[in-house]
């Protein structure tokens, strides 16, 4: 093997260039500063190691075949994630112990440097700093000494400065050393979900590469689900295939990780089926607020000061229940909305107005003209109160009403709720002879 060469070191999960010192002196400046910008050198091995680790070593792999490296393949074993993360802990609590040491070595040197000045200040010698210089020997001595004692001073500030750096170092270390975020469930979540989503793609990237090698093995031309066609050939597909394969275990190990994380906080203890709009919930960050919705896995709250954010399940601390009277959108029999829309058979915008020729406490039958009418459900901005209908796919098509201008109108006559599948099945006379009936 040449001595010129990059190989992936699967412990670290990072890319390392190995060259003489010949190759590197030969490299134009614009190579040197490609491999600065991606690579930091490592005293102790030696070689160029990159900044980023798996999965994002492409542009890594781009500059080390650039310069015309020999890809070495791997080394090592690849440690499990926890051994990772127990790993990293131990690093940053050896880098926290160097950052406090560095920072009492600057504090002490600080004190130090001003504590000529301060010694002056404590005898309360106030001819030493009121003195005018004087231009004989001992008063250009004198002045001298005085201004290398002010100079020391302001220097003293750096390194005070300099010792407040490295404390907010070290306390960083600290924080990733004892690892607080495995106590938040929010992070943890958050975790799980992009390893779900991650394995999810993943996976679906390789049905899609196997189904593309069995096309070709059938003797048919592979195309992708746009319709173009495939140009990567089987061993290409294959390889692809293989890393997606370990890319798969990676997340799959993450994904174990953290769920164990997880169930040592006490799991979810919260979902859809306990948890309903308008409970009172206390969630981890933001505290105490407002159910307005519960999705499969997250919750809408509605915190102090009108705020609105999603939550995960596992971030509840508590859940306080309170039955919250269901809410009735403001639209009402009669009311019309005109918009743009555009017409395909004379290729133009054309105003048309909508009027609700039906309502019920879930749903509005909008009508123009003599076309067919359609259903449409209104919906409430939890952050604003607002409620809005999509009447059309135009920019201006969307129908907006506030509850307050709602409460200036009469209500609404009570109707039956109509299934949308159902009106629409309707033809414009039976829709018109059943609210007719109504």
């Amino acid at each position: 093997m040449s001595e010129n060469y990059f190989i992936l070191n699967k412990e670290t999960g990072k890319l390392e260039l190995h060259f003489e010192k010949s190759t590197y002196a030969a490299l134009t400046d614009a190579q040197k500063s490609e491999i600065k910008s991606n690579f930091l050198w490592g005293r102790r091995s030696g070689c160029w190691i990159s900044r980023a680790k798996e999965p994002n070593l492409y542009y890594a792999r781009k500059v080390a075949e650039s310069i015309g490296l020999e890809d070495a393949g791997t080394e090592g074993e690849r440690l499990s994630f926890a051994e990772q993360q127990a790993r990293k802990q131990e690093r940053a609590e050896r880098r926290a112990d160097r950052y406090e040491g560095r920072a009492e070595a600057a504090e002490r040197k600080g004190e130090r440097l001003q504590a000529p000045i301060n010694a002056m200040h404590e005898k309360g010698d106030t001819a030493f700093f009121t003195q005018p210089n004087i231009d004989s020997a001992a008063g250009r001595a004198f002045t001298r000494r005085r201004e290398k004692m002010f100079a020391a001073y302001e220097k003293g500030f750096d390194e005070l400065r300099r010792s407040e750096y490295w404390k907010e170092r070290a306390a960083t270390a600290r924080t990733t050393a004892a690892a607080k975020e495995l106590q938040d469930k929010g992070f943890i979540m958050r975790r799980i979900k992009e390893r779900e989503s991650g394995i999810r793609k993943v996976g679906g990237r390789i049905k899609e590469y196997e189904s593309y090698l069995e096309t070709i093995a059938a003797g048919g031309e592979p195309r992708d689900k746009y319709g173009w066609a495939v140009t990567l050939s089987p061993e290409d597909l294959q390889k692809q295939i293989d890393a997606d394969t370990e890319r798969l275990e990676v997340l799959l190990d993450e994904l174990g990780y953290y769920q164990e994380a997880l169930d040592n906080l006490g799991g979810v203890q919260f979902s859809a089926e306990n948890v309903k709009p308008g409970y009172r919930v206390d969630i981890q960050k933001y505290g105490p607020g407002e159910v307005i919705s519960c999705g499969p896995k997250n919750v809408m709250v509605k915190f102090i000061g009108g705020s609105v954010f999603a939550c995960a399940y596992a971030e509840i601390k508590s859940v306080t229940p309170c039955e919250r009277a269901p809410e009735t959108h403001p639209f009402k029999v009669g009311e019309s909305f005109t918009c743009r829309r555009w017409n395909k058979e004379k290729r133009v915008f054309e105003e048309v107005t909508f009027k609700i020729i039906r309502a019920t406490e879930k749903s509005v039958t909008l009508q123009t003209g003599d076309e067919k009418p359609f259903v449409r459900k209104p919906i409430k901005r939890p952050w604003s109160g607002n409620w809005y209908i999509g009447v059309t796919e135009w920019n201006d098509g969307t129908w907006y009403k506030s509850p307050e201008k709602a409460a200036e109108q009469p209500a609404a006559e009570p109707a039956a709720e109509l299934d949308p599948e159902e009106a629409d099945a309707m033809t414009p006379e039976q829709f018109a002879e059943q609210a007719a009936q109504q």
